[in-house]
C-alpha cells in the first residue's frame, strides 16, 4: 500500500502507542474500498472513526515488541516463546472486564495495562514508560582463550565498560558500567569474551501523560519463567489496588517496589 507524503506526515502525528493500530486500520479500510494509495482523506476519515469508537477498540492491555519475532540486529537474548506466552497470559487475565467494572465512563487506551519487550538495551519499544518493561540481557564472561589485544571489544562498547591493559592478557570488564547488551561477545574474534548470564532485565512502573514517570529496574536478570511470574504478580497487584483505571505506575510506591524486589531476590540468575 502506497502512502502520499501528506498521509505519512499525518499518521506520524498520531500518538505512538496507537499509531500501529490506526495505520493498520487505515490500510484495511482503504483496501476494502479498492484503493491502492493512502491520502490525507483516508487518514482523517479513519482517525475520526477510531477516536469516536475508541472504547470498542480497547482490549484491556497492550503488548509491544521492537522487532518482534523477526529479531533485532542488536538482539541480546530473547526466547521466541516469551512474546506468545505473555500474550496468552494477558488474555487469560481478562483485563478488559476488570476495566469495565472499575472505570467510570468510557474506556480509553490509556487505561490499558502495558507490557513491552525489547530485544536489547537500545529499547526501541520504550520499556522505560510502560507498566512492565522487559529487556533482553547478556553479561560477558572471560574465557581461557588468549586475547590478541585487537581492541574490537572496546570499540563495540558504547558504555566504555571494557578496557585493555597491555600488562594483562585479557580484557577488563567494569561490571558497574556494563548494561548487558552482549555486543562485545559478538564482536570478540578470539572467543576471549563469551556469553555468561543470559536472561531479562525488568523495569516497573513507567508512564507518560500529565505526570510522566520513568520505570524503576529490579536488580539482576531473570529467566523466562520468572519474568512471566513477575508480570503475573504485577497484574495481581494492579487488580487489587487500582480504582477507576489508575495506571500501575501510580500504584508503584517505593515500598511496593521494594516488596516485589525482595520477593524475587532469590530468583536472580
Amino acid at each position: 500500500m502506497n502512502w502520499t507524503p501528506e498521509a505519512e506526515a499525518a499518521i506520524k502525528k498520531v500518538p505512538f502507542f496507537v499509531r500501529k493500530r490506526v495505520k493498520s486500520r487505515v490500510e484495511k479500510e482503504a483496501a476494502e474500498q479498492g484503493k491502492s494509495v493512502i491520502t490525507l482523506v483516508e487518514v482523517k476519515s479513519t482517525q475520526q472513526k477510531f477516536l469516536t469508537g475508541m472504547s470498542k477498540e480497547v482490549k484491556g492491555y497492550q503488548l509491544d515488541a521492537c522487532f518482534g519475532q523477526s529479531g533485532c540486529p542488536n538482539r541480546a537474548v530473547i526466547d521466541d516463546k516469551l512474546l506468545p506466552a505473555l500474550e496468552s497470559m494477558l488474555q487469560k487475565e481478562n483485563l478488559l472486564d476488570f476495566l469495565k467494572k472499575n472505570v467510570k465512563g468510557e474506556l480509553k487506551f490509556h487505561h490499558e495495562f502495558r507490557v513491552t519487550l525489547a530485544d536489547c538495551p537500545n529499547a526501541c519499544s520504550q520499556p522505560q514508560i510502560k507498566d512492565v518493561g522487559i529487556i533482553g540481557a547478556v553479561f560477558p564472561v572471560l574465557t581461557e582463550e588468549i586475547c590478541t589485544q585487537c581492541d574490537t571489544c572496546v570499540a563495540s562498547c558504547k558504555e566504555e565498560a571494557i578496557h585493555l591493559d597491555p600488562a594483562d592478557i585479557r580484557p577488563i570488564v567494569a561490571a558497574d558500567h556494563c548494561i548487558a547488551c552482549g555486543q562485545c561477545v559478538r564482536a570478540c574474534p578470539t572467543g576471549t569474551l563469551a556469553a555468561g548470564k543470559e536472561g531479562y532485565r525488568i523495569q516497573l512502573g513507567g508512564k507518560l501523560g500529565r505526570r510522566p514517570r520513568l520505570a524503576r529496574e529490579l536488580p539482576g536478570i531473570y529467566n523466562m519463567t520468572t519474568v512471566l511470574d513477575i508480570v503475573q504478580s504485577c497484574i495481581a497487584v494492579y487488580k487489587e489496588r487500582s480504582r477507576d483505571g489508575e495506571r500501575f505506575a501510580d500504584l508503584m510506591t517505593p515500598s511496593l517496589f521494594q516488596s516485589i524486589a525482595a520477593q524475587y531476590r532469590n530468583h536472580k540468575l
